[in-house]
This record gives C-alpha cells, structure tokens and sequence, in this order.
C-alpha cells in the first residue's frame, strides 16, 4: 500500500486536491486562447478522455477575452471542468483588465520566475494575490528550472560561494528552486491568501533531478504538490521518460495532481497526454480509470496477427464504451479482461480475469475458450470469433455491473 504523504487540500472549481483525495490527473491545451471555438473543443476533448482540470494559455488581451465565450461554450455542451488560467509576465494586468475572466476561472498558475524583475517583481506579484483573494481562487506557485528566479538563483549561488565546501551548481539550483516556490508561497501568505488556497509544482526535464527537487520540497512544506516532467518529448521517449520520473515520487506518496507533457505529433489528438497520465496512476494501483486488458507479447507461437487485433479492438472498444458503462455500471473499472494467444499461459491468464479469451496459437487447435470469473464459458470458434468475444463482453458488464433494483 502506498501511503500518501499528507497535505491540506486545495478546492479547484469543485474538484478537490490532496492526499485526503484521489490524485487528479489535469492536462493542457495547445490552441491559440483567443480562438474561442478551437479551445473549447480542445478543452471538452480533454476532459471527456479524463482531464479533471484543463489549463489554457492566457498571454494577451484577447486571449483573457475568450475565457468567458469558452466557459459558456463549455457550459453549453455540459461541461464544467475547471480551467487554470496560465500567466506568464503580464498576468498582474489581464486579471485586472479582465475581471469576469478572473472570476470564471478555477486558479491562477503563476510563475514566481516571470512576473517582473526587481521592483516589480513583488509589486505584480502581489497585483494578482490580490486578485485570487477577490474571487477566493487558488493559485499553483509553479517554478521551472527553465524561468527560474534569478535573483533567488543569484542568492543561493552567492552563498555557495561563500560556503566553506561548496556544492555543484546543480545542486544549489534544485535548492533555489525549492526556495523560491516556498518564498512565494509564503509571501502570497503574508498577503492574505489562505493557506488552503496554493499548490506548488517545482518541473525540471530531467528525472533524477525531478526527484531530488520534489523531496525535497515534500519534506518542508505541507502544500498539495502538482508533479510532472516538462518538456518530456515525443512518442515513447515522452511517455517513458515521464513514467520514469513520476512513478518513484508516486511510490513514495509525494504528488497530488500530475501532468503529463507529451509533444503531439503534427495534427494528433492531445488525448494521447491524459491517457498516459491515468495508465500511469493505474499501473501503480492508485487509480482505476477503466478496465484492464491482459494481453501476451506474442512469441513464436503466436505467429498470426490475429491474437495482437483483438487486443487492439477491445481495448479500443473498452475506451469508447467507457462513458456510458461510467454512467450505468458502477465499478466496471475494475474489471479485468484478457487476451491471450496461445496455450501456454492463456488459460491460466484468463482464468484470473473477470472474462477472458485464450486464442489458438500457431498449430494449436482453432478453437477459443472464453473463461469468466475462472470458469469456462463458452468454446469460440469460426471467423466471428472477435464480435462474438466482444458480445460475451458486453453482456457480462450488464449482468455483473448493471444497477440492481431493489424490491419494492
């Protein structure tokens, strides 16, 4: 059992975050804010693949402008996911040019490495404070190793410096990185901000380094964190990469609402990030998000593609269906299912499954034993074997996860 650590809890537009909740998975847009109408459907894509909270870009003027046209949008198809508004250097000046964008969204992301230099740095700073307190929003302090506060760097360097054993300037850089969301955390404190009301997320692009920052700050501070490795890349390398630097934290019971950051190919679906996310929390036991499907690599036994298209179908299958049976079938995702392809371990596979299919292997007799709950079923064979599977499927989520009505 993974022991969370223990943190207040922070209330994002109704979705509740700490270790007294379930890790939240959350994600972000790609489209340009100011396009209302392709940031709406990006942001309802998002949350129907999962996303609990979707953060939007808001860098301009028009952009802020757009925030109340997407809400209604959203609102309109019956959504009402929390979107985090993202202010990067000007945010002190949309807030309060745009206050019914300020009211509409769930929290304000705010990065401690760019809200001004010097001077201005607290004074902007303390402008959209200020702001949160208005409309009782919660605010993400998110420092990244690539904006970081250079004054904070400067300081901590500056003591290194002067230490007697000096240390690397990797290392005092995961300090200030620490510093400076703890600083401002703090400050936003002194300021009137309730301390239930921030989240901190401290990113790097590097997993062993994710790692030392997070424990780090997990160890001095009781605020709900937000984990993710930024700029995690492409394809596998981003979905590796970020299994790698999430899953020890996770382990540890350090992180309270993860993202992963994937860079979609050209023109693909953003879905891809969320989906990651909940196989991450799932495959560590913390989360059911759907059922699983137990499927076998495949081996020299299994030379037909055939075994490798029914797990691909009713995987797909299972995904799609999932927003209905969530409406209709409480507990389904918990439901286990196999595919396996030969004799070898597929009828033991299929056993442990809820249902499960033991598909010929290469010269093995050309007939499919379906199990279910560990007992035979039925013995499949012909060239309707995946639809009739698929059949068995669905009527044993009706029969197993179907409401039952009670006597009157």
């Amino acid at each position: 059992m993974i022991t969370r650590r223990q943190t207040v809890t922070v209330n994002v537009g109704g979705v509740l975050v700490g270790s007294a909740h379930p890790i939240v998975v959350q994600s972000m847009t790609n489209t340009d804010t100011a396009n209302a109408e392709a940031t709406a459907i990006q942001v309802a894509q998002l949350a129907r693949a999962g996303s609990e909270i979707v953060r939007v870009t808001v860098n301009t003027r028009e952009a802020a402008a757009a925030i109340p046209e997407i809400v209604a949008r959203l609102e309109e198809v019956g959504l009402r996911v929390p979107l985090v508004g993202d202010f990067h250097y000007n945010g002190h000046i949309l807030l309060r040019e745009y206050p019914e964008t300020a009211r509409l969204l769930a929290k304000y992301r705010i990065n401690p490495g760019n809200v001004g230099a010097g001077q201005h740095h607290d004074t902007n700073f303390a402008t959209m404070i200020e702001v949160a307190k208005e409309f009782g929003k919660p605010v993400r302090i998110g420092v990244n190793w690539g904006s970081l506060d250079q004054q904070v760097l400067a300081r901590l360097m500056d003591e290194n410096t002067a230490a007697g054993s000096p240390r690397s300037g990797t290392d005092v850089m995961i300090d200030a990185m620490v510093v400076s969301a703890l600083e401002s955390a703090q400050y936003a404190e002194a300021l009137g901000l309730p301390h239930d009301q921030i989240l901190i997320s401290v990113k790097v692009s590097s997993a062993p380094e994710l790692w030392q920052v997070y424990r780090r700050l997990a160890a001095r501070c009781d605020y709900p964190l937000h984990l993710g490795l930024t700029e995690a890349g492409m394809g596998m390398k981003g979905m590796v990469a970020s299994s790698v630097a999430l899953a020890p934290l996770l382990t540890e019971g350090i992180g309270d609402t993860i993202r992963v950051s994937l860079t979609p190919e050209p023109g693909a679906s953003r879905k891809l990030e969320v989906e990651v996310a909940q196989q991450i929390l799932q495959s560590l036991g913390l989360r059911q998000f759907l059922p699983q499907v137990t499927s076998c690599p495949g081996c020299g036994r299994t030379t037909s593609s055939f075994f490798q298209e029914l797990a691909q179908k009713i995987q797909d299958y299972i995904r799609d269906a999932m927003p209905q049976w969530k409406a209709h079938y409480p507990g389904v995702e918990d439901m286990q299912v196999a595919v396996m392809g030969c004799i070898v371990n597929g009828p033991g596979e299929s056993k442990h499954a809820n249902i499960g299919i033991s598909l010929p292997g290469t010269g093995e007799d050309p007939r499919a034993p379906v199990y279910q709950d560990g007992r035979l079923l039925t013995t499949l064979k012909g060239p309707r074997i995946a639809e009739e599977f698929q059949d068995l499927l669905e009527r044993y989520v009706e029969q197993r996860y179907g409401r039952q009505e009670t006597p009157a």
